[in-house]
């Protein structure tokens, strides 16, 4: 039988339940130790998911455990450091995103972990919702033939209020960049996924809750290089009447020259084509873990590439086409015009 691969994780935050939870569902995989500062949270983690050490040194976690790969799971200032350590090392890195502040430090990122010689992926789980993924079969099916309109709509409705984040993941409150950092490149990508290559955006951003920094409202028109046009029209302040508001995230539209695909905010996906009665289209998706177990996808596709060799999809040079595209949108917004890639 084959060894099982060594990962370890920095960070037990909000987010990292997921991933904790989900690495306990792939069986290739023993993650050794975790890293937190919080020596309570750590514990926490390690008996609810079986971890066997903690560190506080993420320096000295590494050195000691060997691992075959690091699960980043720390705010993205902390990124370059903890990638810089990890490539030096030649440990394999999960990078959670946002990837890094700026462009220009992702590219920093990016481009030193690939002097090393280390295989590199950011965990960038919407494109890996289990919807997505077969609406990108549906498309490369030609069943909606040449895509026209991308039309994605989302309301949060978790940043209203005094009290706006703070139950959750209050550092949100702080982010000088907010709606397009942290949930709009999700959609980016995903548009990517499904659209291939943007050529201009233009977007309008807003603030709805004066009680936060950054913008947490706006719409987002990318223009891709075959002509099709993507639309986010998306606010965290709003409420929407869905069941549970971060299964889907909202509700998707994709009109194509062959009809029309909706998906809806419970994961049912319908093909409507032209002339005909629309038609719900038959899948699984499962309410396990977040937003359709998208984190355990996106885990388990990283253990298969890593062993297999082959290319991960939101790997270094993939994911700054993301971010090129999400520096654009906010250009666009401070200066009105659309933007260039």
């Amino acid at each position: 039988m084959q060894n099982k691969l060594r990962g370890v994780a920095i960070g037990a935050g909000y987010f990292s339940q997921f991933q904790y939870e989900a690495w306990t569902r792939i069986p290739e995989v023993e993650i050794t130790a975790l890293c937190n500062k919080d020596e309570g949270r750590a514990i926490s983690t390690m008996n609810t998911y079986g971890v066997k050490k903690h560190y506080i040194d993420y320096k000295e976690m590494i050195l000691a455990e060997k691992p075959d790969f690091v699960d980043i799971i720390t705010p993205p200032e902390t990124h370059f450091e903890m990638c810089k350590f990890a490539a030096d090392n030649g440990v394999h890195i999960i990078c959670q995103k946002p990837l890094a502040p700026t462009l220009e430090e992702s590219k920093k990122i990016v481009d030193y972990v690939e002097s090393k010689g280390v295989r590199f992926v950011v965990h960038e789980n919407f494109r890996f919702q289990p919807w997505h993924r077969e609406i990108k079969k549906i498309i490369d099916n030609d069943d909606l033939g040449e895509l026209f309109n991308l039309n994605f709509r989302s309301r949060m409705g978790d940043g209203w209020g005094e009290d706006a984040y703070l139950a959750r993941q209050p550092y949100f409150r702080d982010y000088k960049k907010l709606l397009i950092y942290e949930t709009g490149v999700h959609f980016i990508d995903t548009f990517r996924y499904h659209g291939g290559e943007v050529k201009s955006v233009y977007a309008i951003l807003k603030k709805l809750n004066p009680v936060i920094k950054g913008e947490d409202a706006g719409i987002m028109i990318l223009n891709f290089e075959n002509q099709t046009t993507a639309v986010w029209d998306a606010n965290r302040f709003n409420e929407n009447n869905f069941n549970k508001s971060r299964y889907t995230f909202g509700e998707y539209l994709i009109e194509g020259s062959k009809g029309t695909l909706r998906l809806y905010s419970d994961g049912k996906i319908s093909v409507q084509n032209l002339g005909k009665p629309e038609t719900e289209h038959k899948y699984t998706h499962n309410d396990v873990g977040f937003a359709g177990d998208c984190c355990y996808i996106f885990q388990r596709n990283f253990v298969d590439n890593l062993i297999s060799g082959n290319t991960f999809e939101t790997n270094g040079f993939n994911y700054l086409k993301t971010l090129k595209v999400q520096d654009a949108v906010y250009k666009s917004a401070e200066t009105n015009l659309p933007i260039h890639i």
